[in-house]
């Protein structure tokens, strides 16, 4: 078993290395400086490079491109949320809001895809919200009736039905809606990256230190060298706080997360062969899971308030051996020790589970805080929020500004004891669904 954590992940790991990797080595100037190249820097960059044309552009990230949140997560394109972060929406107007920002998200990442003929394992095979417990059954009708309301078709599911789609008697109850998309976001994050236009200069392992605002620019600095900007747009996410950007509206939440080797042609077979498909809990702490194209399995059953950077070898054992128990308890037929690569990485979350979209001054953007709904909002609101930095309007952004704002939140000590103390509540109630 080689498991791989936190330099790489199992996505990237099936993946071709890349070549010319350049770091900033010199002081320099642009007229846009867009920091972190995830979803949210790549998409802003490419709409930059479209309007305008005749800037000169820098795209920077500390560590390599898309190598962060946007390649660690399990590959869902989601349309409609259960649980986001530690709320049930229970406001239906809201919810609303939210989903169009969704279904926006979907259709920037659709286009992306069909414009640059992009293969990611994209499936359009919907999602399942599900669970073991019988007693989640009236959590799930309620939800049943407001997708219902809303005109987005669902099903609930018997435990049988579950059986014969998923290749597991695990689960009891659970609800598939058909609008949402998996995918495999390593691919998706590497293409973004390889159809970067000219005008765009990237630079990673190339961290951002500090940040000051003199006159009307803005003047950043690395180890190194530094860097003078006309404007700034931050799309750091789960790191915006330790920029000191939106710093009491967000927080980071570490998720690990493993994926199994590819199942042999008869451990498929003795599972039911099942086609492609992806789980998400009822209870917000049960494990998100699914199958692959390439027939792996992915679970990812923790949440931790630390940072990924110092979980250790030890550490990460233990939560592999969490992953093993939940993966043996819905598939029994399958051998001990099949998990290939196991890695952590950083979710952004707000107190009310809105995301980050604003205009912090004259030449500072930032866009983030996706709640783990990064990939579809993330490019939607990297391409959004360059357009609110180059002067212009859209009718996506008309969208966007109608969500609700994150909440403030308490300083520290207070906002890492409520943390800790959602965190352990959450747990101990989902403890079956691991």
């Amino acid at each position: 078993m080689n498991l791989i954590n936190d330099t790489s992940c199992g996505w990237t790991n099936q993946l071709p290395k890349r070549n010319n990797i350049k770091q900033l080595n010199q002081d320099t100037y642009c007229d846009y400086l867009i920091i972190g190249a995830g979803y949210t820097g790549l998409s802003a960059a490419r709409k930059l490079s479209e309007i305008e044309k005749n800037k000169k552009i820098i795209l920077i990230d500390a560590q390599l491109a898309g190598e962060g949140g946007s390649s660690r997560n399990s590959g869902y394109l989601v349309d409609t949320t259960l649980n986001d972060g530690f709320t049930s929406n229970s406001d239906k107007e809201n919810y609303i809001k939210k989903t169009k920002i969704y279904n926006l998200g979907i259709a920037a990442v659709r286009k992306f895809i069909k414009e640059y003929q992009v293969d990611c394992d994209w499936n359009e095979c919907g999602k399942y919200f599900a669970s073991s417990n019988q007693k989640d059954e009236n959590k799930a009708r309620k939800f049943s009736e407001l997708l219902n309301s809303l005109g987005f078709n669902n099903k609930i599911l018997s435990d049988k039905e579950l059986s014969k789609k998923l290749g597991t008697s695990f689960y009891k109850i659970g609800i598939y809606t058909n609008g949402g998309i998996l995918l495999h976001p390593g691919k998706l994050v590497r293409s973004m990256i390889d159809t970067l236009p000219d005008n765009i200069k990237l630079y990673e392992n190339s961290q951002i230190k500090s940040w000051k605002k003199i006159n009307n620019k803005i003047e950043c600095q690395t180890s190194r060298n530094n860097i003078t900007a006309r404007k700034v747009i931050f799309c750091t996410n789960g790191f915006l706080s330790s920029l000191n950007i939106k710093k009491n509206y967000s927080f980071p939440i570490t998720l690990t997360a493993s994926l199994t080797r590819s199942l042999t042609d008869q451990e498929f077979e003795n599972i039911g062969s099942p086609e492609e498909w992806g789980v998400l809990p009822i209870r917000p702490m049960g494990a998100t899971i699914r199958m692959t194209k390439d027939k792996r399995i992915l679970i990812r059953n923790t949440a931790e308030n630390r940072n990924p950077f110092s979980m250790n070898k030890k550490d990460l054992l233990k939560r592999v051996k969490v992953h093993s128990i939940g993966i043996k308890k819905r598939f029994k037929e399958l051998p001990e020790n099949i998990i290939e690569s196991s890695w952590s990485g950083i979710v952004c979350r707000s107190g009310n589970s809105s995301q980050i979209f604003e205009k912090i001054d004259d030449n500072i953007f930032t866009a983030g805080c996706y709640n783990g709904s990064g990939i579809g909002v993330g490019t939607l609101f990297g391409e959004q929020i360059a357009i609110m930095a180059s002067n212009q309007q859209s009718g996506e952004i008309s969208v966007i500004q109608q969500r609700k704002k994150p909440n403030w939140l308490p300083p520290q000590p207070f906002l890492n004891l409520g943390i800790y103390t959602r965190l352990a509540y959450e747990r101990i109630k989902a403890r079956s669904e691991i």
